[in-house]
């Protein structure tokens, strides 16, 4: 017991020192640290507790897909598709049709039939015959193909689409600087979206429910007639073009230059103009089609569509070689800002729309924390009143580790930037109600070794070792059951799980270590002849 090495005392105390400092500047009111110097608040922006919206109040949202837009997607991507691996192969096609949910299109040569017919099938199982999956129904009827999709490559484009969105979703908000979102699928075609701090669930709205899908298409020649008729030819599609706040019908080419998934970087500048715009930087690929593009249609002109609505229809003056291009139409500072975010994001997959929408206050959080904290205090003292009374100078020890692992809990939430839910404060509580189990074990062993007849030093020695054996044990099971909460849980579940975690790992650490250094700091000073616990 007295073996216990400088190394080791040094090794805990500064751990416990770590794990305190990390706790203060969440312990600190925001009052106070408003007045503090700028280096000690960007400590607190860097290490803190964050509090869900239970406990600090914001936005939530509850978004659904437009699944037909998957389809929609879909059918025109196949489309696409085809048309390139047909071309690629020198068979000829005509006739194309997307009407009904299906694309079909007729075989110029008969002969090739077959080898468009395999063509279909290699593209409908994934772009690949050996795929075991087959997303597209394919039929033949004379010369004409048809493919439709199918129910389950349509179930699975829209688990996919809503994988993507959500990670979308994520980054944009993120990108506001807003700490801990949860984001979270409910169902198949729904995402939850909580974001503590944020009482503009507008602002919220406008950000991540814009599809941000930017093309650029080259303008397609129509009469006045055929634009008011609403009818386009093959290849060509008629979209409203919203200029000075009117908005009139323009027809553009169906095929896009640049399309958005082509964009390296957005950011928000001014043109030469003075003019609010978006400055957009293409990744390689697309710098290079933007340059041939370009240097094939001088003198024509192109519009930029966001979200199959026209913002601008400027002329190819000259080829466009540097990758970049500027956006300007009517934006504010903060409109840009947004469309940059979305666009350097990524678009959205599918369009999202907002079935429900509401704004958390903070007076029930502030209620919650008082009472919260009200709940650990009140805790903390009826446990350390236990423990001195039972257990004398040991239930001392048993409190400093008490009150070391609470600052501890809360030093490692800060450090990881953890968030604090209402849920968490539950197991912040109860884990403090439980964290001296550990030395109850410890101190009721010692005192079975005393009974026993042991000497002093063995009785100390004896009591932590057989001791530790019943504390992992039980401290495993419990670390199982917080891992599995975590694993299959969400939102308030997995905050509950994360507290319980870190409290079992400190409370374990502070019973164990901590007050096996101060019993034997003070048995090798004190030389006591006798125990009393």
């Amino acid at each position: 017991m007295l073996n216990f090495p400088r190394w080791k005392v040094w090794g805990i105390t500064l751990l416990c020192v770590f794990g305190v400092l990390l706790a203060v500047p969440s312990l600190i009111p925001a009052n106070v640290m408003a007045g503090m110097p700028s280096f000690a608040q960007q400590i607190r922006d860097k290490v803190h507790v964050n509090l869900g919206l239970d406990l600090a109040g914001g936005s939530h949202l509850l978004l659904e897909a437009e699944v037909a837009d998957v389809s929609r997607q879909r059918l025109e991507s196949m489309e696409e598709l085809m048309r390139r691996e047909l071309r690629r192969a020198s068979i000829r096609i005509g006739e194309v049709s997307t009407s009904g949910g299906q694309l079909s299109f007729v075989v110029r040569n008969p002969a090739q039939l077959g080898e468009a017919r395999q063509i279909a099938l290699a593209q409908s199982q994934g772009g690949s015959a050996l795929s075991a999956t087959q997303d597209w129904d394919v039929s033949v009827d004379g010369n004409r193909i048809a493919m439709r999709q199918n129910q389950a490559g349509i179930a699975r484009a829209i688990d996919e689409a809503m994988g993507n969105a959500r990670e979308v979703i994520d980054r944009r908000i993120n990108q506001l600087g807003t700490l801990e979102p949860t984001i979270i699928r409910q169902g198949s075609s729904r995402i939850v979206v909580q974001v503590p701090g944020m009482q503009d669930p507008e602002a919220l709205k406008q950000l991540i429910g814009r599809t941000a899908r930017l093309e650029f298409k080259l303008v397609a020649p129509l009469s006045e007639e055929q634009l008011r008729s609403g009818r386009a030819p093959p290849g060509i599609q008629i979209l409203p073009y919203v200029e000075n706040g009117q908005s009139r019908p323009m027809a553009v080419q169906r095929r896009a230059m640049i399309a958005g998934d082509q964009i390296a970087d957005a950011r928000q500048n001014y043109n030469e103009n003075g003019e609010v715009a978006v400055a957009i930087t293409f990744n390689s690929a697309g710098s290079h089609r933007f340059a041939r593009v370009t240097q094939e249609n001088v003198g024509r002109p192109f519009a930029i569509i966001l979200d199959n609505v026209i913002i601008s229809a400027p002329n190819i003056r000259e080829p466009i070689l540097g990758g970049s291009a500027s956006i300007a139409g009517s934006f504010t500072v903060e409109s840009a800002n947004q469309l940059a975010i979305s666009l350097r994001s990524g678009r959205l997959p599918v369009e999202l729309h907002v079935i429900e929408e509401r704004t958390v206050g903070p007076d029930l959080g502030a209620d919650s924390i008082r009472l919260g904290v009200i709940a650990s205090i009140v805790a903390t003292l009826a446990v350390i009143l236990f423990m001195l009374i039972t257990y004398g100078r040991f239930g001392v020890y048993t409190t400093i580790a008490l009150i070391l692992n609470g600052l501890m809990i809360i030093g490692i939430m800060a450090f990881f930037n953890a968030t604090l839910t209402l849920p968490g404060i539950a197991g912040f509580v109860l884990t403090i109600g439980a964290a001296v189990d550990a030395n109850v074990l410890i101190n009721e062993r010692i005192r079975e070794e005393q009974r026993r007849g042991r000497r002093l030093l063995d009785a100390l020695e004896t009591g932590y070792k057989e001791a530790q054996t019943a504390i992992f044990d039980a401290n495993i099971t419990n670390v199982i059951a917080a891992v599995l909460m975590f694993y299959f849980g969400s939102g308030p579940i997995r905050g509950f799980a994360v507290v319980l975690m870190i409290g079992i790992v400190t409370s374990v650490f502070t019973a164990v270590n901590v007050t096996r250094m101060m019993v034997a700091l003070w048995v090798r000073r004190a030389r006591p002849k006798e125990l009393h616990i």
